[in-house]
């Protein structure tokens, strides 16, 4: 610190000194540590939680969540609704730009949604805009959407990262290359990606005065739990996400790091192919379940920050329905393999994604089930191969996964989303997500009727039986729901982890 001059020292001389003397402006560089790869940067068609999350670095919707998941306009300013809801009518900021400097309008809104909706395209988050009819320009700040019939949920489903507007001017310049760019409004703009990182900078022309406060940010992908955890420790990154729950206290106790709990929407569970023996009778699922002690998974897989699943949906989404978590009871479930034909168990794999809490996951899962005679072997995925493996399968008859450990984050809020993707037949892959091959018509009609009203006495009565009838047929083992762990250093502030484990960057600044 420059403490005095001497009264003599000429001007020039003066303000030489004072610019070697005067800190230069620091560069506000923001590292996050993430569990797995980045597999594309177009929200529209991904199923990961992990990339979409990235994705709101470049891009936003017309809607979006708040802290407490409640929808709120992003790109829209307002909008009017029928009281059929089944008319929209949105208005639109205005004087917004794409990275790339064409204006955001409703014209690009329709692009967007048209595309979406193409199912020639077969863009995975398609169904978001199931509901919807058609599209039309107003003008330049007005769009109407006019949906099949009443659906007084669809805001939630246009404020999914997966209905982001994406330049119609980059959408026609890279096509199909799409995802490997990302122009869109959001705060940060694309720089880079690699196998194992993403890079962007600040979005100078921002829409809002003031934002973003970083200057850069880095997305490391660092599977490995203790990698993430030296990253942070030394400073190579400020945030990392899943923190391993085992680290929790040891990240606590860093003067200048901070351990970061967020309630969640997110649930584990084991899928089970239902198309596929033993899994058919419905006697091996349920002994399946039976034979999982849920607190003992919890506390060895988590160290205690999640809860037992009590329904095929979290306590945090719309038209949660409690059930009763299934009982540890293997006598029981030894009963019902031997009722089933297998008194001396079977053979069969588990597949999960490469990482070290679904490495233990499925190791749990391997020593219970071990128990009552069901050999399981271990097969895990790497993400960048999941797409072919898990969702590609033309056919049901084609698909080779039996069980699948995994996780699933509602991003609407809605129960319908919570279920639809991964238990209506329309939902086997390669469509969406399906690896049950659940197929029920009480659970068709009841997730038809929930759809298609507006009335949330009957999206209850229709949801509390889809959730039944779900726990009853068992077509996972239902496990847990997550308490989200993350680390952070104490000079980083205003970043925001969703109940769905995404990330909201805008805000974020190193103090």
């Amino acid at each position: 610190m420059l403490r005095a001059l001497r009264p003599f020292v000429l001007g020039a001389t003066l303000a030489l000194t004072l610019a070697y003397a005067l800190p230069a402006h620091s560069a506000k560089d923001l590292t996050v540590g993430v569990s797995d790869n980045i597999l594309g940067l177009d929200p529209t068609d991904l199923n990961d939680s992990v990339s979409l999350s990235a994705t709101r670095l470049f891009y936003q919707g017309l809607f979006g969540f708040d802290e407490n998941y409640k929808v709120i306009p992003v790109l829209a300013e307002s909008y009017d609704v029928t009281d059929g809801a089944t008319v929209y009518t949105v208005h639109l900021r205005k004087n917004v730009l794409f990275h790339d400097g064409t204006p955001f309008n409703a014209a690009a809104v329709k692009i967007n949604y048209d595309r979406l909706r193409d199912p020639t395209l077969r863009l995975k988050r398609q169904s978001l805009l199931e509901a919807v009819d058609r599209v039309e320009v107003v003008d330049d700040a007005t769009v109407r959407i006019v949906t099949k019939y009443p659906s007084a949920v669809l805001p939630n489903y246009l404020a999914h990262t997966g209905a982001s507007i994406i330049s119609p001017k980059a959408l026609e310049q890279y096509g199909k290359d799409i995802g490997r760019h990302a122009v869109g409004t959001g705060p940060f703009v694309f720089v880079d990606k690699q196998a194992d990182r993403l890079k962007a900078r600040r979005n100078t022309q921002y829409w809002k005065p003031g934002l973003p406060k970083l200057d850069n940010v880095t997305i490391r992908s660092t599977p490995e739990n203790g990698s993430r955890i030296a990253m942070l420790r030394a400073g190579e990154a400020q945030f990392i996400f899943p923190l391993p729950p085992e680290a929790a206290e040891l990240v606590a106790k860093d003067p200048k790091l901070t351990t970061v709990k967020t309630p969640s929407i997110v649930i584990h569970y084991a899928a089970l192919n239902t198309l596929k023996k033993p899994f058919d009778d419905l006697r091996v699922r349920q002994a399946l379940n039976y034979v999982i002690d849920k607190d003992a998974f919890i506390r060895i897989v988590y160290n205690g920050y999640a809860t037992p699943m009590d329904a095929p949906v979290a306590p945090g989404i719309a038209y949660y329905s409690k059930q009763n978590v299934w009982p540890y009871d293997p006598a029981k479930a030894k009963q019902l393999l031997a009722e089933a034909g297998y008194p001396n168990g079977f053979e069969s794999e588990i597949w999960t994604f490469s990482n070290t809490l679904n490495s233990r996951a499925v190791q749990f899962l391997q020593q219970q089930l071990a128990a009552v005679g069901v050999r399981l072997a271990v097969k895990p995925i790497e993400a960048g191969v999941a797409t072919d493996k898990l969702w590609g399968a033309k056919t049901p008859e084609e698909a080779q996964v039996r069980m699948f450990y995994g996780s699933w984050a509602p991003s609407t809020g809605d129960a319908d989303w919570a279920l639809r993707p991964l238990l209506s037949v329309k939902s086997y892959p390669p469509a969406m997500f399906n690896i049950s091959y659940f197929h029920n018509e009480a659970v068709e009609r009841a997730l038809t009727q929930g759809l298609s009203t507006a009335d949330p006495a009957v999206r209850k009565q229709s949801y509390d039986e889809v959730q039944k009838t779900v726990w009853d047929n068992a077509p996972w083992i239902f496990l847990s729901v997550d308490t989200l762990l993350a680390g952070r250093s104490k000079n980083l502030v205003g970043l925001r982890q969703q109940a769905d484990t995404s990330l909201s960057y805008e805000t974020a600044d190193l103090q």
